[in-house]
């Protein structure tokens, strides 16, 4: 364990993670940024064939991180499954720089993910000693560095590939990875030693030992996430395609690149964050917590007004909606976004069992591939529907994830009361 501090007084250690991570957001959310126009506009599929693998790849990079959990904890271990993962997926990336390559780019960069996404965050626990109080900002923070390197992407990415073409952005998501994967290696002396497995010390796998609440706990937030991912992914979907075609993007004599307002969305989590972590720490103090599964139902609410408002706009215009109308749905869909997303990662991290950290963190990311594939078939809907319907649809799925959420509350807090239970017996 590491004592040493640094930004937002937690160990450098987290700091390595963050901008290892920071990168490698880069990277998937520079080519990301980029898909659906470069199906539609360089291979000139059609609509619901573009929103089908654009579901199917989203899908695929988070499902990949369940088997690549099992390989790290068993085999590999996290620090050579990261090496690995980001070392294949910067290669995927080159490889989207050239379009006969467009299949197999996609499939590398998701088998890529998969040893790497679920070993980065599952590594945070490792950094305190049990009961530090500062566990449970860190995903936060870990968030933060997510979210800046998502709101580059756009920006040097997706400029890129609009204005100089699509092989520069894409190759720059490239070089995004390999930077991630330098500063991992260079900060390794911040991070906690890698523990050998039981398998290995012992010569036999080791048992998964998990309560039934616990495990109930697991299963209703991974279902209710699912069904709020249905909703959330269309922000890299068919948002885009509304906002391409219904929204002046005028500013001036300046027309303001779509992949600019993707942007909007990491950029307003960087803002967000310091206030609602101070927010959330004074009502602590008050003696007023946050409830994981009760916050994270009140950031779906949020989420599902910012689509009402896509809605309203949908129905009531008479010409193309003016973009300060786009950048409000972004800072009511991003404060709604900060209460459920770090937070569902956090509480998977934490109730891991001993020697499955990484694989319990995969189920996380397994909850986003079940959801990003229902959103590609989601996104089907919007050659179906008009717009303000549509939209309505998309807030209904994030009402339900809500109610879903919300009636876990009892059952996250029997499994809180057992932790501390434990926690007094050892």
């Amino acid at each position: 364990m590491t004592a040493e501090r640094a930004w937002f007084g937690q160990p450098r250690g987290l700091t390595i993670l963050f901008l290892t991570n920071t990168w490698e957001t880069f990277s998937y959310y520079g080519m990301r940024a980029l898909l659906v126009y470069y199906m539609t506009k360089q291979l000139l599929l059609g609509q619901e064939q573009a929103s089908s693998i654009y579901g199917l790849y989203t899908a695929g990079a988070y499902f990949t991180p369940i088997l690549g959990g099992i390989i790290a904890d068993r085999y590999l271990g996290k620090k050579i499954a990261i090496v690995i993962g980001g070392s294949i997926m910067a290669a995927g990336h080159f490889m989207m720089a050239f379009q006969p390559f467009f299949y197999p780019a996609l499939a590398t960069i998701a088998i890529g993910n998969g040893l790497f996404l679920p070993s980065l965050p599952s590594q945070i626990d490792d950094l305190y000693q049990p009961g530090d109080p500062r566990v449970g900002w860190a995903y936060n923070v870990y968030y933060v560095g997510v979210n800046i390197g998502g709101f580059l992407a756009p920006l040097v990415c997706g400029t890129l590939g609009e204005v100089y073409g699509w092989h520069y952005g894409f190759g720059a998501a490239g070089v995004g990875m390999l930077v991630g994967l330098c500063i991992y290696l260079w900060g390794q002396r911040y991070l906690p030693p890698q523990v050998r497995h039981p398998r290995a010390e012992r010569g036999k796998t080791p048992r998964l030992q998990i309560d039934r609440s616990t495990l109930l706990l697991l299963a209703g937030i991974f279902l209710a996430v699912t069904v709020f991912r249905s909703a959330y992914e269309q922000i890299g979907n068919t948002v885009p395609l509304w906002a391409d075609s219904g929204v002046d993007k005028s500013a001036g004599s300046m027309a303001i690149p779509m992949t600019w307002f993707i942007a909007l969305n990491p950029l307003l989590v960087m803002l967000m964050t310091p206030p609602l972590l101070v927010r959330w720490r004074r009502r602590e103090a008050q003696g007023h917590p946050s409830r994981p599964a009760r916050r994270m139902a009140i950031g779906a609410v949020i989420v599902a007004s910012s689509f009402v408002l896509l809605a309203i706009l949908s129905a009531t215009a008479t010409g193309p909606t003016p973009w300060p109308w786009l950048a409000l749905f972004f800072a009511i869909l991003t404060f709604g976004e900060l209460h459920i997303l770090p937070t569902g990662l956090g509480l998977f991290a934490r109730l891991a069992p001993p020697g499955f950290g990484a694989t319990t963190v995969a189920g996380w990311y397994l909850a986003s591939f079940a959801g990003s594939l229902a959103g590609g078939q989601v996104g089907r809907l919007w050659s179906h529907l008009s717009h303000a319907p549509y939209f309505m649809a998309l807030a209904s799925l994030a009402l339900v994830a809500a109610a879903m959420l919300r009636n876990l509350d009892g059952l996250e807090r029997r499994v809180a009361r057992y932790g501390e239970l434990r926690a007094e017996k050892y």
